[in-house]
């Protein structure tokens, strides 16, 4: 199948996830449904392990990549935080930011260089950024940019920012230096998901004695669906990646997020779609000079 069609396939998955996810999180605790949304998609990734490839240092590599997952859950529940509490159209965007943070702290870190082009794509990026945070009664230029830290409304936004760039960068280490193969790193990644999880449900548990709602059935469809569209674009990424430069695939997924805000956005009758709409089409195309 050609490339495009597989990233575009995981550009519609993804978008689907995502709006599945904010469904989800109306009645449920972020913690809870990580880890129910986590075993669901590990339930479906099982095959993976079939495939799994071990390179001779897989036990520094596994290692490596457990103490990697712990930030990706970080980001993951960080992620989950913002969803619940934002809306899908407004929290989006500004986690598409995620490959402008790498690429400045690829710079800053570990002497990555960036083209005037690249530079554009981030300039883009934040007038993006710029344009989502425009609202009624702004009397001066700056006051977009306050808004990002006014009231801590995006501070979970924020940490997931960092901890993303820092696990792109981890990422790139083990499949690059440690020739960690994906259906491994993917397989393994889900099972430390859970378990991390797991256990953070547990100690959330003991210390919070407050009965917890049950889950019922269509929350239970709910979860499935969340594990088949995660597995489903996973999947066809990695197809994807086999076929066409990353830059490229990854250029196309980003097309979820303008499909999440749009459909999101009417779905849950989300207030200055349009706008929210223009700024992600500026911060998608960013991305795109960017990659």
């Amino acid at each position: 199948m050609n490339w495009f069609v597989l990233s575009f396939i995981s550009a519609i998955f993804s978008a689907a996830g995502a709006i599945t996810e904010k469904k989800s999180l109306l009645n449920f605790d972020p913690l809870r449904f990580s880890f129910w949304s986590s075993f669901s998609t590990l339930v479906f990734t099982i095959p993976f392990f079939f495939f799994a490839v071990y390179p001779p240092n897989a036990a520094t590599s596994l290692n490596f990549l457990f103490f990697k997952t712990i930030l990706s859950a970080g980001a993951f529940y960080c992620i989950m935080i913002s969803i619940k509490n934002l809306e899908i159209s407004e929290a989006l965007p500004l986690l598409a930011l995620s490959p402008g943070f790498i690429a400045v702290f690829g710079v800053l870190l570990i002497g990555d260089h960036l083209s005037l082009r690249q530079w554009s794509g981030v300039l883009l990026m934040l007038s993006g950024t710029y344009v989502l945070e425009l609202k009624k009664g702004n009397n001066h230029f700056f006051d977009p940019i306050k808004n990002l830290f006014k009231g801590g409304k995006y501070n979970y936004i924020i940490i997931a920012l960092f901890l993303f760039t820092a696990t792109s960068l981890i990422d790139r280490v083990l499949l690059k230096d440690y020739k960690l193969p994906p259906y491994t790193f993917m397989a393994y990644q889900q099972l430390f998901f859970v378990v991390i999880f797991g256990l953070a449900l547990i100690i959330w548990r003991k210390r919070n004695k407050a009965a917890e709602n049950g889950i019922d059935r269509n929350l239970i469809i709910l979860l499935i669906l969340v594990g088949v569209f995660t597995l489903i674009y996973r999947y066809t990424q990695i197809e994807a990646v086999k076929l066409a430069p990353v830059a490229l695939v990854i250029s196309v997924k980003r097309l979820s997020i303008l499909f999440a805000i749009i459909a999101g956005g009417s779905i849950f009758k989300e207030d200055n779609l349009y706008r929210r709409i223009a700024a992600a089409i500026l911060i998608i195309a960013g991305t795109a000079l960017l990659a």
